[in-house]
């Protein structure tokens, strides 16, 4: 009998189906953290390394608004592969416990840029 399926099995389902219709992310991914690893540090954050691929690979559309998205879901899935994938560095990658383990399913899908809209800074001071 099988377990049945938690959260955290729907978030890297999610990252693992960004990572295949986006390949580029994790040779960037891989090749930033080998960096950091030469650079001398001991330990590093995924979620630096995402921000470096954010920058590294945005530009802006006619509206001036970013057009490369990157859910900070995956960050944690990709520190983990990477440290599967390179067991010498098991640790290099700072990781939590993920919460999602212990929490079941709920069918949700990946959310989107859509789905959180800019709004003016100055309303949150009106």
């Amino acid at each position: 009998m099988s377990e049945a399926k938690t959260r955290r099995d729907e978030l890297e389902e999610q990252a693992a189906d960004f990572h295949k219709k986006n390949p580029e992310v994790w040779t960037l991914f891989c090749r930033f953290t080998f960096e950091a690893i030469k650079r001398g540090f001991k330990s590093y954050s995924g979620q630096a390394i995402f921000e470096r691929i954010r920058w590294e690979t945005d530009t802006a559309d006619e509206e001036g608004k970013s057009t490369f998205k990157i859910n900070n879901n995956h960050v944690s899935f990709y520190s983990r592969w990477f440290m599967m994938i390179y067991p010498e560095y098991s640790g290099f990658l700072r990781v939590r416990r993920l919460p999602s383990n212990d929490m079941p399913a709920i069918n949700l899908p990946e959310l989107t840029p859509e789905d959180f809209p800019y709004t003016d800074w100055r309303d949150d001071y009106r």
